[in-house]
């Protein structure tokens, strides 16, 4: 005997919901991956990195978990899309200058203390990942 209509659509509903949950699963651990790709290479915080990757996300019209799966992919071999590669360049910088311009706000040392935090900002942005066409993983010195 069959089952009646509303289990069939019960069951396919559910099955429906664990394939989400498993597809979400593995998104969130991708994203969580590599925001912590984000946070080694370009020294960005945890919440940074999540916003450096919404940001790409959001400007090159691309799902949040595939931009996490190419930052991932370019932590294995360096290579990024072009477009993503641009998009997320300008994000990494655009945080690190927020950060820096948050710091000099609060910066209780005056003028000298900002020039200071400037100053070797510039000098860690110079031997960043983002310098030059390519991007590559490297030690930020500094």
């Amino acid at each position: 005997m069959a089952p009646p209509d509303d289990a069939v659509d019960k069951i396919a509903a559910l099955q429906e919901e664990v394939d989400q949950l498993r597809q979400a699963l593995v998104s969130h651990a991708a994203v969580d991956q590599a925001i912590g790709v984000l946070m080694a290479a370009a020294r960005l915080r945890s919440q940074e990195g999540w916003e450096v990757l919404q940001f790409v996300s959001q400007h090159t019209n691309i799902k949040l978990r595939e931009i996490a799966q190419h930052v991932l992919r370019w932590a294995e071999d360096g290579e990024l899309p072009d477009a993503v590669r641009t998009t997320l360049h300008t994000a990494v910088i655009r945080t690190r200058r927020q950060r820096l311009r948050s710091a000099s706000r609060s910066d209780q040392g005056g003028r000298a203390g900002q020039q200071r935090r400037r100053s070797a900002y510039d000098s860690r942005m110079d031997g960043s990942v983002w310098s030059g066409e390519t991007a590559e993983i490297c030690d930020w010195g500094g």
